[in-house]
């Protein structure tokens, strides 16, 4: 696309997790067109796109922290991307999704430049999340390796997708308590939320929500495209947007204003 010429990312070395397939592979894609260097994470082995790969599991603390060490220093942006889907157990999900997140981001603060900027791939599933502030209050201090205790201990199953709700909630929270921490570097973490987009998960997802995924695609006119999203999270990774801050951007073709008009009695 014409776009991709802009070289918004020239010179920025940027960690993009979950590299391997899906928004990913498409946001390395992007990032390298757009300039980039970019540092491939995932546990699949794949070369698409990155100038070095790095294969973690993000469940486990041990090897996030070797991750850590081993990435070089001068980071200029994060992208977390990885994921897994409601069909996954609920631990893995809690952990890859949001606790190994948040333990690889603060791991790699000390090796990013100032002015560096985290994307976290939050999702519209995370829309609820001021219905959640107890359990999201309680998992602010909960470690990667914790993570079983914890979903066991807050009824956190993947029933209905609850696991994976809960941890795109607690992402957008923790972004938006973010906000400031590392404003004295220039440091600045925002989120964008797809709606569905068109991914080998996508059909997980359609067979953990059923008649709800249903109705959300009668709504919609198309799923998302992973090419709908990397742009997203290039802009707020280029130096266009060093004041905003905190910020959770939804890319769901509407979806979340719908939702909204619905509960305001603004629909038609």
């Amino acid at each position: 696309m014409g776009w991709e010429r802009a070289q918004i990312l020239k010179g920025k070395t940027i960690v993009v997790t979950g590299s391997a397939s899906g928004i990913g592979l498409e946001t390395a894609r992007v990032f390298t067109a757009m300039g980039a260097t970019v540092l491939g994470v995932d546990v699949t082995k794949r070369f698409d796109h990155v100038e070095e790969f790095y294969r973690a599991d993000l469940t486990d603390g041990r090897t996030i922290d070797a991750l850590v060490d081993a990435l070089p220093d001068g980071i200029d942006g994060l992208a977390n991307i990885a994921g897994l889907p409601p069909t996954a157990p609920a631990d893995k999900v809690l952990a890859v999704n949001l606790f190994g997140l948040k333990r690889l981001t603060l791991g790699l603060i000390p090796k990013m430049s100032d002015g560096a900027s985290i994307v976290n791939l939050a999702s519209l599933a995370g829309f609820g999340w001021p219905q959640a502030i107890a359990a999201i209050r309680a998992s602010e201090d909960v470690d990667v390796d914790e993570t079983a205790a914890f979903a066991r201990d807050h009824d956190i199953t993947n029933a209905g997708g609850r696991s994976y709700f809960f941890s795109k909630e607690a992402l957008i929270a923790w972004t938006m308590q973010t906000r400031w921490t590392w404003r004295d570097r220039g440091i600045r973490m925002n989120t964008v939320s797809p709606g569905p987009v068109d991914t080998p998960i996508l059909g997980d997802f359609l067979e953990t929500l059923g008649e709800r995924a249903a109705q959300d695609a009668r709504i919609m006119d198309r799923p998302g495209t992973p090419s709908d999203i990397a742009p997203i999270v290039a802009f707020l990774l280029s130096d266009m947007t060093t004041w905003i801050r905190g910020t959770n951007i939804p890319a769901d073709g509407g979806m979340s204003s719908h939702i909204l008009c619905e509960m305001h009695g603004l629909s038609e």
